[in-house]
């Protein structure tokens, strides 16, 4: 009763584990040695380690690098190891058709950020690891170093984009503010501006009006000044006559 095996990686059939001590107990006898390896290039065994030696370390570096699957159904714990079965030409010809019918099934993206892309060549890749630690377990942990090292640069690259994006809303919502509080800005100018314009119309109308008052109170004015002139000049006229008319008889 296994779930469905979506993953391009490839596991061993699952195996039945009555309770969880005893699955605790099975990884604890397969995980692999803390002394070095006989045989290993580096050590003071000189001697090729026995073939399922090899095997057993073969089995442990995979479970290190792929840890097991596991999953509880109806009260019974399932476990599921990383198959150690070497891989042939023909694998990894189906193994590249796999990856291009899950990438259309799944629709992914075939170019930009896709998570759905990004997870099924993460799978081939592991699913590479496999083959290759089967047949050399050092070539394969040089490529488990190698996909750690892509995976902490993603997550860096993805942890930059975020807080990129996040930046940027920032930076949106406040041209956003800015916006609202500069229209409300321009709306008071605005209204300001139409209440001098209105002032300085009633300014000018008070202008002309007084430069109308002054315009007729100066022909007024004039008017007046003309009409005592004319009258001086008049009463100064009879004046002379008559000192004329007195200074004459006066002579005879």
């Amino acid at each position: 009763m296994t779930p469905t095996n979506t993953s391009l990686v490839k596991y061993d059939n699952p195996k039945l584990v009555s309770r969880s001590t005893d699955a605790k107990a099975q990884r604890k006898q397969k995980s692999p040695q803390q002394s070095p390896a006989p045989g290993v290039p580096g050590t003071r065994d000189s001697k090729l380690p026995p073939l399922d030696v090899k095997s057993q370390q073969a089995e442990d570096i995979l479970n290190s690098i792929l840890p097991p699957r596991e999953w509880t159904e109806s009260g019974q714990l399932w476990v599921q190891q990383v198959s150690s079965t070497p891989a042939t030409r023909l694998d990894v010809i189906n193994l590249q058709e796999q990856l291009d019918i899950r990438l259309q099934q799944r629709q992914a993206r075939e170019t930009g950020i896709c998570p759905v892309r990004r997870e099924l060549y993460s799978q081939c890749f592991d699913e590479l690891i496999r083959q290759v630690t089967i047949s050399c377990a050092e070539r394969g942990l040089l490529l488990l170093r190698v996909r750690d090292e892509i995976r902490m640069t993603i997550a860096a690259y993805q942890t930059l984009y975020e807080s990129s994006v996040a930046f940027g809303m920032r930076k949106a919502l406040q041209a956003e503010q800015g916006k609202t509080d500069m229209q409300k800005k321009i709306e008071e100018l605005e209204e300001e501006k139409k209440d001098l314009e209105r002032q300085v119309n009633e300014l000018k109308s008070k202008c002309d009006a007084i430069e109308k008052r002054e315009a007729e109170r100066r022909v007024v004015e004039e008017k007046k000044h003309a009409e005592e002139i004319q009258f001086l000049k008049r009463t100064n006229q009879q004046l002379k006559t008559q000192l004329e008319g007195i200074i004459q008889p006066s002579k005879k």
